[in-house]
């Protein structure tokens, strides 16, 4: 019966915290002072180990980090994301 309750109460703690770095990673995407990206990773790497749907949002996410790093990341780019027009 103890380990059954040290299984029980890691869970309630990974939980626990998987659910406060995401929690603290969609904060961060509106304050200035938070990696929002960072935690949400953290928080999803966290959660996966116990939920499937946080897996697959973690792989989605590193999916999307491969595509973004394989394109064109020399260009300069304006504020919305769109590549500058060259300076005359």
């Amino acid at each position: 019966m103890p380990r059954l309750r040290r299984r029980l109460l890691w869970r309630i703690v990974r939980l626990a915290a998987g659910w406060s770095l995401l929690f603290f990673g969609v904060i961060g995407l509106f304050l200035p002072v938070l990696q929002g990206i960072l935690f949400i990773a953290s928080g999803l790497a966290v959660l996966s180990t116990e939920s499937q749907w946080a897996r697959r949002l973690l792989e989605r996410l590193k999916s999307w980090r491969r595509q973004r790093k394989a394109g064109d990341t020399d260009a300069p780019r304006s504020g919305d994301g769109s590549p500058r027009p060259p300076a005359e």
